[in-house]
């Protein structure tokens, strides 16, 4: 065996005492991080007093919100909606699917969450479906505390936008401070 030409370091050598060390420092970060959690999150802004809402609390009307969308010279319109409580609050949100009325053609769709809180407006909190993901919203649904569709859009950018050539079924549930998208199985006929 051959000797190495730097000398033998004592610290290098790990003892007992510093994996007890070790431990009792990881221990105490954990057991920290366990007491200091944020604030349960809703999707009524920070700040904003948090309330039982009355039993005639009305989901926000999406007449006149400005949506994030953009429809250079014509208007934004909402094509469907639906209303529910989605986190829990116990004060209804409204889903609102919203297109370019373009007059002609297939434009996309966008998907907006509405919250109106103690605001005297309703505002966008989230957005489900971008339009720039050139997908359209059929079957459309907000049922359990969850927001379903079926979307159409393309495999490729050289599919034209008047014949849609996938299929997706989509479900968005409040978890965690955000909404989650996962996909539904297919519907099968027997």
């Amino acid at each position: 065996m051959q000797q190495s030409a730097v000398p033998e370091l004592a610290h290098t050598h790990t003892r007992p005492i510093h994996w007890v060390a070790t431990a009792t420092a990881l221990s105490a970060v954990v057991a920290l991080s366990s007491l200091l959690q944020p604030d349960p999150a809703t999707a009524v802004q920070p700040g904003a007093e948090t309330r039982s809402a009355p039993a005639t609390a009305k989901a926000p009307d999406p007449t006149g919100v400005d949506f994030p969308i953009d429809c250079g010279p014509t208007n934004a319109l909402v094509r469907k909606k639906a209303s529910g409580d989605l986190d829990g609050d116990g004060i209804p949100e409204t889903v609102a699917v919203v297109r370019c009325d373009a007059g002609s053609g297939n434009p996309p769709d966008g998907v907006y969450v509405l919250t109106q809180g103690n605001a005297t407006k309703p505002r966008v909190v989230a957005t489900l479906i971008n339009p720039k993901d050139r997908l359209t919203v059929q079957d459309f649904a907000v049922r359990d505390a969850a927001v379903t569709a079926t979307l159409l859009g393309y495999s490729s950018i050289d599919v034209p936008s008047c014949c849609p050539d996938v299929t997706d079924r989509a479900k968005w549930q409040w978890k965690n401070g955000a909404f989650v998208r996962s996909t539904l199985p297919e519907a099968r006929s027997m």
